[in-house]
């Protein structure tokens, strides 16, 4: 069957749950730039259906749609959940009933709502603890398959050793790069001065040479660890933060979720203030699954990885729906990591 917010009547929702579901309207919440997303009150006399459940369905954008499936978006979300999830012990939304067509990508997926915890927000940023809070979770996701020699067989993760992937995202940074520094290219300014828009620029003739030096790939990866896409608060049990939107999972370095998360998710005179200190505690959480885990080589990669973030930001910025909220997310996430990889001089890694 092809999903839409039509198509999720009493009955369909009664053979999800095996027994009788009442549904109420859905609402739609969050941004939804790929994908949409509807809270749905739920009321049956059976104890295990849930009060209220968040769907997530293809995006009702052409634009965003045909991005999200020649990306793999929707097929990488709901095979994580079916695949990945029960591996590692982040903290995710539980699923309970997932559908994804082979050949149109068309798919459902029914999620535990997490209300009332609170989504971040990337535009406004967050402060010092809820950054601590976020770093100590997300080595939740990368320890548990840290050298996991098994990743490897997983081949719908996206890989930093795919011998195709660098020259592809060069192409495609090249030819969008010009449209994301006519949308930021002022703010850019603004914020970082000419240093700021010759990065964007040097970064375009280095980029090959970033990506293709990684090296192998440690662990499993997020792929977009940011604000949006994180829960805080009350939810019932610990920790205190979940992770969601799982559209973009990798088998790459955890240290690009890292500097990718603190790049833009403090303000910059939060981050420089504190940035060692959470390095530093990425790196002890770390080593209750990783050994060998050092602060000088987990900084020298953060230092570098700070450029993952700018190639996020010109990359995403032009492949998806623009909305308000959108322009000011990306004016966000581009001006604070350009202004990031500036403070790390991370071209001079390359």
């Amino acid at each position: 069957m092809e999903y839409s917010p039509a198509s999720l009547t009493d009955a369909w929702w009664s053979q999800v749950f095996a027994t009788d579901v009442r549904a109420g309207e859905p609402q739609r919440i969050g941004d939804g730039l790929v994908g949409m997303n509807l809270r749905v009150p739920l009321e049956s006399e059976s104890t295990h259906v849930p009060s209220s459940v968040v769907v997530k369905l293809m995006s009702d954008d052409v634009t965003s749609r045909t991005t999200a499936v020649t990306l793999g978006n929707y097929m990488r979300e709901v095979r994580f959940y079916s695949e990945i999830a029960p591996t590692v012990d982040v903290r995710t939304a539980r699923c309970y009933f997932v559908d994804f067509d082979d050949v149109t990508h068309d798919f459902v997926l029914v999620l535990d709502d997490l209300a009332p915890a609170q989504q971040g927000n990337q535009v406004i940023g967050c402060d010092v603890n809820t950054a601590r809070t976020a770093v100590v979770e997300m080595t939740r996701l990368h320890g548990p398959r840290w050298n996991d020699p098994k990743l490897f067989d997983v081949s719908w993760l996206q890989r930093s050793t795919d011998p195709s992937g660098p020259e592809t995202i060069n192409a495609v940074y090249g030819a969008v790069k010009g449209g994301f520094l006519e949308m930021f290219g002022e703010a850019i300014r603004d914020a970082c001065g000419v240093a700021g828009l010759e990065l964007v620029h040097e970064l375009g003739a280095a980029l090959v040479a970033f990506l293709a030096g990684r090296g192998v790939p440690r662990t499993l990866v997020h792929g977009d660890f940011r604000l949006d896409n994180l829960m805080f608060g009350d939810m019932s049990g610990d920790p205190t933060c979940a992770v969601v939107d799982w559209q973009t999972p990798a088998h790459g370095d955890g240290v690009t979720d890292l500097a990718y998360f603190l790049g833009a998710g403090l303000l910059p005179d939060d981050r420089r203030a504190n940035e060692d200190a959470l390095v530093s505690l990425y790196v002890s959480e770390l080593s209750r699954y990783v050994g060998d885990a050092s602060f000088d080589d987990v900084w020298r990669r953060y230092r570098r990885e700070a450029l993952a973030g700018v190639v996020m930001s010109v990359v995403a910025s032009q492949i998806v729906q623009r909305t308000d909220r959108g322009d000011a997310m990306f004016t966000a996430m581009a001006t604070r990591h350009v202004r990031h990889a500036l403070d790390m001089d991370s071209l001079s890694l390359l």
